[in-house]
């Protein structure tokens, strides 16, 4: 398995709407930073699966949402609970800062 991708038609209700606290990745295919982080993204994904939601969302497909949120700079990684946006980082951190993000919330 991997990180789900979302879309503009089901952003609202799988994470602003989700029981777990979520981290996005706000990205693009033609960015380098974003296919390095894609496979960690994936990895945590998996390992977290119970705690914490993961996922991906294509800025270039998916406008409205990167715009709703200020997403200038990709990658952005956005934390939401509770519907809310709670913490955001911009550019990848590395696989130890993106595991620090998420063990936070676990």
């Amino acid at each position: 398995m991997s990180a789900t991708h979302f879309t503009v038609a089901d952003f609202d209700e799988k994470v602003l709407k989700s029981e777990k606290p979520a981290v996005i990745d706000f990205y693009a295919d033609w960015c380098g930073p974003c296919q390095m982080a894609a496979p960690i993204i994936d990895k945590l994904a998996d390992e977290f699966e119970e705690k914490v939601l993961i996922g991906k969302l294509n800025v270039d497909e998916n406008q409205e949402i990167a715009q709703r949120y200020g997403v200038m700079s990709i990658p952005t990684m956005i934390i939401f609970k509770n519907g809310k946006e709670i913490d955001r980082r911009i550019g990848f951190p590395g696989e130890a800062g993106l595991r620090n993000m998420v063990e936070e919330l676990a």
